[in-house]
């Protein structure tokens, strides 16, 4: 995936006001755009204009764009992929309905970085518009509008998806000051996470969304689950896979052994004899917890004990003497053949 230098595309600089980006904008519109231009890459550029446009005329994308911009700094059409959970904690406004919002007209750098969480929004949401007018016929007040529902991510270890947490979330969001140049803003919410969350699972704030207009409820805001990156344990849906290391003998010999599970209980459990790689042991009913709950898979890999005495070098000695016949090369070349 390609970096997009978005203030390149429109040839504005980095501490461009809002009014400077709209004139680059449409001043690029009128060169590109398809029914007008006689470029023989207007279509391409057009997209590429609108793209950048949508960036950087939100401000709460654009403070995201340039936060990634100062965390991972590439260049224009350098192989990029964004850092694990490189948005979390940014807040952005959802559009109404979804408009603007389609994946055909958007790079799949613009996609990673603000289309999984605005299409999983939409569909979240449902039948709960954002947007929608309403005049109150009775008294006469003006016209009243839902606020616009927000979106954001929240970090989360997976032992939270096994008992529910409260956590302080710290939010981040932008703004346009009076010259139309960014305005970084902070706020702090109380979350309560249930039990059993998911990776990719939204949790919904009720009223924490943008404001309503003419006394109309405010929006809702949208949390995004996601897990931090552990190297003990990955979940997918329900299951978890979590790497348990076995010491040769244990390998084996196989017998039991006690494993901590994500969920914090001690449990006992049985290695079978004759280790091979990519084993796993089923623990049912022991991943995320849910009305049907996912399982735990025990992956499991082997450790070689270093040898830094005397005693543990001849140890090893005596090993090699114990299987003359061991071919640990011809085997592993056997192996590969017959994968």
């Amino acid at each position: 995936m390609e970096f997009k230098d978005y203030y390149q595309i429109l040839g504005v600089e980095r501490s461009a006001s809002a009014a400077d980006i709209k004139k680059a904008y449409r001043k690029l519109a009128r060169k590109y755009h398809p029914d007008v231009s006689k470029e023989a890459d207007a279509a391409a550029r057009m997209a590429e204009v609108n793209e950048a446009n949508t960036v950087l005329s939100d401000p709460e994308k654009r403070a995201a764009y340039d936060a990634l911009d100062r965390q991972a700094p590439h260049r224009a059409g350098q192989d990029f992929r964004p850092p694990p959970n490189w948005d979390a904690g940014f807040e952005f406004t959802g559009p109404p309905d979804g408009e603007g919002m389609d994946a055909a007209a958007f790079s799949d750098f613009f996609e990673q970085l603000f289309g999984r969480a605005a299409h999983a929004q939409r569909s979240q949401r449902g039948q709960h518009r954002s947007g929608a007018f309403a005049h109150d016929a009775a008294t006469g007040a003006g016209p009243q509008q839902r606020g616009r529902d927000h979106h954001a991510s929240i970090e989360l270890d997976l032992r939270d998806a096994y008992h529910g947490a409260d956590r302080t979330l710290s939010l981040r969001g932008a703004r346009l000051d009076a010259s139309g140049h960014l305005v970084n803003e902070e706020r702090q919410l109380q979350v309560s996470i249930p039990k059993g969350v998911r990776e990719g699972q939204l949790i919904r704030l009720g009223g924490q969304g943008g404001p309503g207009l003419g006394g109309a409820p405010a929006g809702d805001l949208f949390l995004e689950v996601r897990f931090k990156p552990d190297a003990r344990w990955r979940a997918e849906d329900r299951d978890v896979y979590q790497s348990v290391t076995l010491a040769p003998w244990e390998a084996e010999l196989g017998g039991p052994i006690q494993v901590q599970t994500p969920g914090g209980a001690t449990v006992e459990v049985t290695v079978p004899p004759h280790w091979k790689p990519g084993r796993k042991l089923r623990l049912k009913e022991r991943g995320i917890p849910a009305a049907t709950p996912g399982d735990l898979y025990l992956e499991l890999h082997v450790a070689l004990p270093p040898a830094t005495t005397e005693a543990q070098r001849q140890a090893y000695r005596a090993l090699a003497q114990a299987f003359p016949q061991f071919q640990p090369r011809a085997t592993a070349f056997t192996s590969s053949q017959g994968a």
